[in-house]
């Protein structure tokens, strides 16, 4: 993919085989802004399709986890396309607007998914296409986040998941990162990326690099596809079975696997929140595994260095993990967070914060 035009900023330090800024100088002092001003975090890596067509909503909603036949103009949401056997193979984040139906998925994935799309139209009124090249997502994330939208005559979307169109692109409201940190996508002419950054940034927002937005959203146990998941993953072990699968819809691919394991309600895996010493200036990379004693129980996904938690990450780890399982990852020592242990188990959220504790103290005392 092309380099963003945002790589120019001052400062800015381009991810690794990437085309964004993982940072402009200062890591973690772009999380704090996120968490308590308003950043600029360019997304524009992301792939984004567009589906027009009468028969959109009625061939995403028989092709896809979520119900589409109850998307509204302006509405958005999330989905899933699954395997057969209920894997999950692509995620989606959605807008309906106009006429159009607007997905924005992970960085290269887009291609696959268009292939796809393309095999079940048969004689179906849609016309699904790649636009990665002519349009490109920003996000304005933290609490002064409507302020600057308003300040640069952006539309500020007050529900969740809503879509507001704006120019020729949109805006939309998404679920907050971090501890309540706000979320605005916008969507613009790749053209006009860098014009739109310069109104957002006029407007008070301060550039944000990628490993920002990463810290906050693992904060918030938000998964990311193909990094916190894997070819094994379900959507009953990550959040996604709230935000992207209607669970009274079904008689679409893999919906026997999510209600089957939904009504006996124990996944095999489950996404949790890890603690890592931090110790190692070396994070583990994504699908290391996941240790008890020599006993392999998981695999980590996205690993951060947080503002306030220290070395952070998201795991699916199996069911049989509880909380005050001593862990390691990479040769780190890790534990599980404490509001991921058990609901009302008082006992066990005590014993993992003593786990916790240990962990962080081992980094402290370096």
């Amino acid at each position: 993919m092309t380099p963003s035009p945002l790589l120019s900023r001052p400062g800015a330090v381009q991810e690794e085989g990437g085309s964004v800024a993982v940072h402009y100088g200062d890591p973690l002092r772009e999380q704090r802004t996120l968490a308590e001003g308003a950043g600029l975090v360019d997304r524009s890596d992301r792939d984004v399709l567009m589906v027009p067509g009468a028969d959109r909503l009625s061939w995403l909603h028989s092709i896809t986890s979520q119900h589409f036949e109850q998307l509204g103009d302006g509405a958005g949401s999330e989905a899933l396309v699954l395997s057969p056997n209920g894997h999950v193979e692509h995620h989606l984040v959605v807008a309906e607007l106009a006429g159009t139906t607007w997905a924005d998925v992970e960085t290269g994935t887009g291609a696959a998914l268009l292939g796809y799309l393309e095999r079940m139209r048969f004689m179906l009124r849609v016309e699904p296409a790649l636009v990665t090249d002519a349009w490109a997502l920003l996000s304005v994330v933290g609490p002064q986040g409507p302020a600057v939208l308003a300040a640069a005559g952006l539309p500020v979307p007050e529900a969740e998941y809503a879509v507001v169109p704006s120019g020729a692109g949109f805006v939309r409201r998404m679920p907050a990162i971090g501890d309540g940190s706000v979320v605005f996508d916008v969507l613009v002419a790749r053209a006009e990326l860098g014009a739109t950054a310069d109104r957002l940034l006029a407007a008070g927002a301060t550039p944000a690099g990628s490993s920002a937005y990463e810290a906050l959203r693992v904060e918030a146990r938000r998964p990311r596809f193909g990094v916190d998941s894997d070819h094994r993953t379900i959507p009953n072990e990550l959040q996604w079975l709230t935000t992207a699968v209607h669970l009274e819809k079904g008689c679409y691919r893999g919906q026997e696997t999510v209600a089957r394991v939904h009504n006996l309600g124990r996944p095999p895996r489950r996404l949790v929140l890890l603690h890592l010493d931090g110790i190692s200036e070396d994070l583990p990379a994504p699908g290391a595994d996941v240790l008890a004693a020599t006993r392999t129980v998981g695999r980590v996904g996205t690993v951060v260095r947080h503002h306030e938690l220290g070395v952070i990450a998201l795991a699916l780890v199996k069911q049989s993990v509880t909380p005050e399982t001593a862990l390691t990852v990479a040769g780190s020592s890790a534990a599980m967070d404490p509001d991921d242990a058990p609901a009302g188990v008082d006992d066990t959220r005590a014993a993992a914060r003593d786990r916790v504790r240990a962990v962080r103290s081992a980094t402290i005392g370096r």
